[in-house]
């Protein structure tokens, strides 16, 4: 099996097993974005104490791609400050993934960034 077919599995199973799926209680931050295209729609809830990630969760349907990316964005941005988080670019989210993704499922896979960093602008943070 190649290291392409070992990814695509990974993120299939991300698609079926998200880490940090769910709900939080009092979230500090929250955002839900949603890509008209294909309907994806992801909710991200954040806690954020002393400018820094100390629970995240997601929500919402949508293509592997997305799901995934929520998923894999969400485990990495724990621990980390806002200002870390705002420079993250679409480059690193694809490098996460590991897969090539094409031109049409970029969005799905930059929708849960997307979302992380419009709940940070839209606490006025």
């Amino acid at each position: 099996m190649s290291n392409l077919e070992i990814y695509k599995e990974h993120i299939l199973d991300l698609y079926k097993n998200p880490s940090n799926k769910g709900n939080l209680e009092n979230p500090t931050h929250e955002f839900v974005k949603s890509n008209p295209l294909c309907g994806d729609e992801i909710r991200i809830q954040l806690i954020i104490k002393n400018k820094k990630v100390t629970n995240v969760k997601f929500d919402g349907e949508g293509c592997a791609i997305s799901q995934a990316s929520a998923s894999l964005l969400t485990d990495k941005i724990k621990n980390l400050s806002m200002n870390e988080i705002k420079k993250f670019s679409k480059k690193e989210i694809l490098d996460l993934l590991k897969i090539p993704i094409s031109y049409t499922r970029i969005k799905c896979a930059l929708l849960p960034l997307d979302a992380i960093k419009e709940a940070l602008e839209n606490a006025g943070n």
